[in-house]
């Protein structure tokens, strides 16, 4: 059983308020992501988790108000950019122990196994992955990098200058009914050029995304239950349904 929503600022347009130097889809995934620190910081219960709690509520701030302090000493602003981001998160409880789910999502390479959007993830020996899509029937291509790896908890994602897509993500594993399950949290966020945006939009008002991230989700619960494995199926990886 899984939760989902979808966001799209594309038909929000309008004047950036004074003082906002950080970009929507920027906003969101440090809203995302600096509040799944402050809750391992705060479970944590130590010198470690106020730091990480410390750190996600900066993050938190600075997804709410859409200031960034170190743009500020910079002089760059990143309102401006793209402003059709879009934003997936679903929730799905799995049962097994979140030290395996971490281990199997940890290597990048995984991924294509459960995203079918996704052609493939190569892990390079510096920690950077180049990552190969098709997003509404378009083939992109990504550089990433990890921005976050907190051991058994979370790991969050970014793509670097020069990419295709802008596009960054992360997962949180949350043990629960007495560490024999957990919950796995994915946010993924997506700047998309061009006319792929118009198309994002469409397919987020017809729900469609949202019940893709779920099947696919779940299709990751059922392999790591033993339900499935990999590519048996189907005879092989599932052609994606919406995305093209």
């Amino acid at each position: 059983m899984g939760t989902s929503q979808s966001l799209s600022d594309a038909a929000r347009r309008g004047a950036i308020p004074a003082g906002v130097n950080v970009g929507r889809n920027e906003r969101l995934v440090s809203a995302g992501i600096g509040s799944a620190l402050v809750l391992f910081g705060l479970r944590r219960r130590s010198l470690l988790g106020l730091a990480l709690a410390t750190l996600g509520a900066e993050l938190v701030r600075r997804g709410a108000t859409g200031h960034c302090y170190a743009y500020d000493a910079l002089g760059d602003n990143r309102a401006h950019g793209p402003v059709r981001p879009l934003m997936m998160e679903h929730t799905v409880r799995v049962a097994r122990d979140p030290r395996d789910l971490y281990g199997w999502w940890r290597r990048l390479e995984n991924l294509p196994l459960v995203m079918p959007h996704l052609q493939s993830v190569r892990v390079f020996d510096d920690g950077r992955s180049h990552w190969k899509a098709t997003l509404f029937g378009r083939r992109l291509s990504w550089d990433a990098t990890i921005v976050t790896d907190i051991e058994n908890e979370l790991i969050g994602w970014r793509s670097l200058a020069g990419s295709d897509v802008e596009h960054s993500g992360s997962v949180a594993f949350r043990p629960v009914e007495e560490g024999k399950a957990t919950n796995v949290t994915l946010t993924l966020a997506y700047h998309l050029p061009g006319g792929l945006a118009g198309k994002a939009l469409g397919a987020v008002a017809g729900g469609a995304l949202e019940k893709q991230i779920a099947r696919d989700l779940d299709e990751f619960r059922r392999l790591m239950e033993g339900e499935i494995r990999a590519g048996l199926e189907s005879g092989g990886r599932r052609r994606p349904e919406i995305w093209q």
